[in-house]
C-alpha cells in the first residue's frame, strides 16, 4: 500500500467527552471526501520536537466514512505526554494541523462470517465504533457484533449513550461495559463490575455445544476476536481467548500505548 502524502487538515469542533479525554473533529479542505476502512489510523505531524519521528503521534479514526471530508480523533490525556499535552492545552478550534494517512491493517473482512468480539479498553473503543457504525450503515452481512468496553469509572465511560441506543435498534449487536473500580450493585446485565475478560468468557462459555461424536467434549462457537487497548489487556486476554479453545489466528489485536 502506498504511503499517503502529508495534507493539512482544521480542527473544525473540539468536545470535551469525559475530565481526560477529548473528540477532534477535523477537516481535510483539500479533500471533496475523507476515504478509509474502519480501523484504520492517521499520524499528526505535532510542533512539539525538532526530530519528526519524535514529533509524530497515531491515533485510530473514531469516525465512519460518511461521504464528508471530515474525521473524528477521541484522544486521552497522559501526563507526561508531549504530544496530548499540546492536543489538549495547545491546539484550538481554527487552527491546522499536519496529518498523514489513513493507514493500518486492523480491519474486518470483507464478508462477516463468524460472530465477532470486539473487545477494548479506552480509548480503544475509537475503531471499533468506526466499525460497528459502518457495518450497521451499509447494511453489510455480518453475525452477532459483541463489543465489549472497559474502563475504571462510570465517569470513565465513552460513546456508551449512542452505542446502547444503537443496539436497542440492532437486532445482531450487544453493547457491553465493565467497570473496573465501581462497587457492586443493581444493574443492567450488560453492566458488568470488572474487567472486559469475565465478559467474553460468559458469552463463549454459554454458547459451547455438545461434541455428539467425541462425548465429553464441547464445540466451541464460531468468531473472531478483536483487541484493542493497553499490552496488559491484549496479552491477558490472548491467552484466556486460547484458552477457551480458540486458535491464535483468530485473534487480531492494535496496541494502544
Amino acid at each position: 500500500m502506498a504511503l499517503q502524502p502529508w495534507r493539512i487538515g482544521k480542527v473544525i469542533r473540539i468536545e470535551e467527552q469525559t475530565s481526560t479525554t477529548r473528540r477532534f473533529f477535523i477537516q481535510v479542505p483539500e479533500l471533496e471526501r475523507f476515504d478509509f476502512k474502519p480501523g484504520q489510523f492517521v499520524t499528526l505531524d505535532l510542533p512539539i520536537h525538532e526530530k519528526p519521528n519524535k514529533r509524530w503521534r497515531s491515533y485510530s479514526i473514531a469516525s465512519w466514512p460518511d461521504g464528508s471530508n471530515i474525521f473524528e480523533l477521541c484522544i486521552v490525556l497522559l501526563n507526561e505526554g508531549a504530544g496530548t499535552n499540546y492536543l489538549f492545552n495547545v491546539l484550538k478550534e481554527g487552527d491546522d494541523i499536519t496529518y498523514r494517512g489513513a493507514a493500518g491493517i486492523f480491519t474486518l473482512p470483507e464478508t462477516i462470517e463468524k460472530d465477532i468480539f470486539l473487545i477494548c479498553t479506552g480509548t480503544g473503543i475509537a475503531p471499533f465504533r468506526s466499525m460497528v457504525h459502518h457495518i450497521i450503515k451499509q447494511n453489510i452481512p455480518h453475525q452477532k457484533i459483541h463489543l465489549i468496553f472497559g474502563c475504571r469509572k462510570f465517569g470513565d465511560a465513552l460513546y456508551v449513550n449512542e452505542l446502547t441506543d444503537l443496539m436497542h435498534k440492532e437486532a445482531d449487536f450487544y453493547f457491553y461495559t465493565a467497570y473496573s473500580r465501581e462497587e457492586p450493585g443493581n444493574y443492567d446485565h450488560l453492566v458488568r463490575i470488572g474487567y472486559v475478560h469475565q465478559v467474553y468468557e460468559d458469552i463463549c462459555r454459554e454458547n459451547m455445544t455438545d461434541d455428539l461424536v467425541n462425548p465429553g467434549q464441547k464445540i466451541i462457537l464460531p468468531a473472531s476476536f478483536y483487541l484493542c487497548g493497553w499490552k496488559g489487556m491484549i496479552d491477558e486476554a490472548k491467552s484466556k481467548i486460547m484458552e477457551l479453545g480458540y486458535d491464535k489466528k483468530s485473534i487480531h489485536a492494535e496496541i494502544y500505548g
